[in-house]
């Protein structure tokens, strides 16, 4: 079997069975396609260790990062290991393929102070009364509010929003179902929204809403790139930060958190991380930010 055609039935397991996020199966797929572009496209089985390595010093020298050369090497690993369990391979080449350490960056983080600011404007502009100057606040504020993932926003429908506990229904990666809190200041966004602000969208609608909550301004379901073209016109001046996306809000979200006394767990809880080590960055961004408030203020630091 061709490598491609191998790939090809790798990524309609991950998006079939293991229902992974269109987004995480595009990953794949430019990794594997630039695999099979590299390597000429042989079969499966011709794919050996020296290939394999080839294929990473090649990353090396193109100047990819760290991160994306780590990246490519786990779905190569995640292929290889899919392909033997499923009888096309003898044995996995990708055993013995080593990744490159990822360098770790703290994720940017907005401070308190200028999300209250950023926030307070963006409620100011929807006492107009404009629907998607209504909508925009609550994106904003039930993004910082509960930490979601914009992908998990944009697919809130209203059936997953309990208003009376001020909860919300997610559906995260791999298809895994929580429900998370949001605060007051959300559900009276929210609340305003749904009275002004989305009747006015729906009346719009081209067939493509459904029962969504977040509504684009042609009547279809908000899109993620909405959300980030949003945040980054409103939020990345108060940060500083000229391309920031909606993942900050929820960076901020976990840091400000963990700043205010709640436990590793909780946030990890809140966030949907299957890994404890993925929320303990939050810890490091803490600590850079004491570091940070302890040398500007303290006389001997």
């Amino acid at each position: 079997m061709r490598s491609s055609v191998a790939a090809e039935a790798f990524l309609s397991h991950l998006a079939t069975v293991r229902r992974l996020s269109p987004a995480t199966v595009r990953a794949y797929r430019s990794d594997l396609a630039d695999l099979v572009r590299s390597t000429s496209d042989p079969e499966l089985a011709g794919l050996d260790i020296e290939r394999l390595r080839e294929w990473q010093w090649e990353a090396t020298t193109a100047g990819l990062s760290k991160a994306t050369a780590a990246r490519r090497t786990s779905s190569v690993r995640a292929f290889f290991s899919w392909a033997r369990d499923e009888g096309l391979i003898d044995s996995d080449p990708s055993a013995r393929l080593v990744a490159p350490k990822r360098g770790r960056t703290l994720p940017v983080v907005a401070t308190s102070s200028a999300l209250d600011e950023v926030l307070a404007s963006a409620a100011t502009r929807a006492e107009t009364g404009d629907p998607l100057e209504l909508r925009d606040h609550t994106v904003l504020e039930m993004l910082y509010g509960s930490g979601a993932r914009v992908s998990e926003l944009c697919g809130l429908d209203l059936d997953d929003v309990d208003r009376d506990n001020r909860t919300l229904r997610l559906r995260g990666k791999g298809d895994k179902e929580r429900v998370v809190p949001y605060g007051l200041p959300a559900a009276r966004a929210l609340d305003a929204y749904l009275v002004r602000g989305r009747p006015v969208l729906s009346a719009r609608d081209d067939g493509g809403a459904g029962r969504a909550v977040f509504i684009g301004a042609r009547g279809a379901r908000l899109g993620p790139r909405a959300v980030h073209a949003l945040v980054s016109r409103v939020v990345g001046p108060a940060v500083g930060a000229e391309a920031l996306g909606p993942h900050a809000l929820r960076h901020s979200a976990a840091t400000h958190l963990l700043d205010g006394g709640a436990d590793l767990r909780t946030v990890q809880e809140i966030l949907g991380h299957a890994s404890l080590g993925t929320t303990q960055i939050y810890t490091h961004v803490s600590g850079e930010r004491l570091r940070e408030a302890y040398r500007l203020a303290h006389p001997r630091a």
